[in-house]
């Protein structure tokens, strides 16, 4: 028999907690995460989330009222954290290189840690309705981050040289984006987030953007700035 405890006013939970998640809307996105993840997002029922939660479906649509609602705040935790960064970032009087290794790090670093492989749902067919647009949108706007970042290096990489336009090959500011998300094939390729990606990543990108100073000094004050922005915890 299964035991039943009280998850608030009409709302009794199947089993004891077994999630991770402070809250039942947290527990919620665990469990959906790791099926969308390791069985598919069509193969996956709002009742299969709710069973892997042990809660009544009931109960999952007092949070989310539908699977789409589950699936986009998913999507929406990869990129809030870096887009309030990046906003962050941008009114700051470092060096382009140092604030764009920061936003790239913190990137990595974030969908590195993530329990589940969240950016694979990134592929998902669904994401091209409408439902998801403002998805999409926030995703443009960080990859519009990226960009003016990349071309403010290119920029002071051509100064030091004595060219406007340094030596970067045409259209090198539209990569640097598609590096950090890189992580997320790394990770479904490793199985699990690799420990090199958080460094490798961000001075690669410099070193495309044909960036040529110190990485170790640039890296040391990048993660001091970052530091000043630590993330919010739910």
């Amino acid at each position: 028999m299964k035991t039943v405890t009280q998850l608030g006013p009409g709302r009794p939970r199947l089993e004891p907690r077994r999630r991770a998640g402070q809250t039942p809307r947290a527990e919620i996105l665990d469990a959906a995460a790791e099926l969308f993840t390791g069985h598919g997002y069509g193969n996956t029922s709002t009742r299969a989330v709710a069973d892997a939660v042990g809660i009544r479906q009931a109960s999952l649509y007092h949070h989310f009222a539908s699977k789409d609602d589950i699936l986009d705040a998913l999507l929406g935790e990869t990129v809030s954290a870096p887009l309030e960064l990046a906003g962050k970032l941008a009114g700051r009087a470092e060096p382009a290189a140092v604030r764009l290794y920061a936003l790239a790090w913190f990137d990595v670093s974030q969908l590195c840690a993530s329990r589940w492989n969240l950016g694979a749902l990134y592929l998902l067919p669904e994401l091209r309705s409408d439902r998801f647009a403002r998805f999409r949108e926030r995703r443009d706007e960080l990859r519009g981050h990226y960009e003016t970042l990349s071309a403010a290096v290119i920029a002071e990489a051509g100064a030091a040289a004595g060219s406007p336009a340094g030596s970067a090959v045409p259209g090198a500011e539209l990569l640097p984006f598609r590096l950090v998300e890189s992580v997320i094939d790394m990770r479904s390729d490793e199985g699990a987030a690799p420990e090199y990606a958080e460094q490798l990543i961000p001075d690669a990108i410099l070193r495309l953007l044909c960036w040529t100073g110190s990485l170790a000094e640039t890296r040391s004050a990048a993660l001091e700035l970052a530091a000043q922005f630590p993330a919010e915890q739910e």
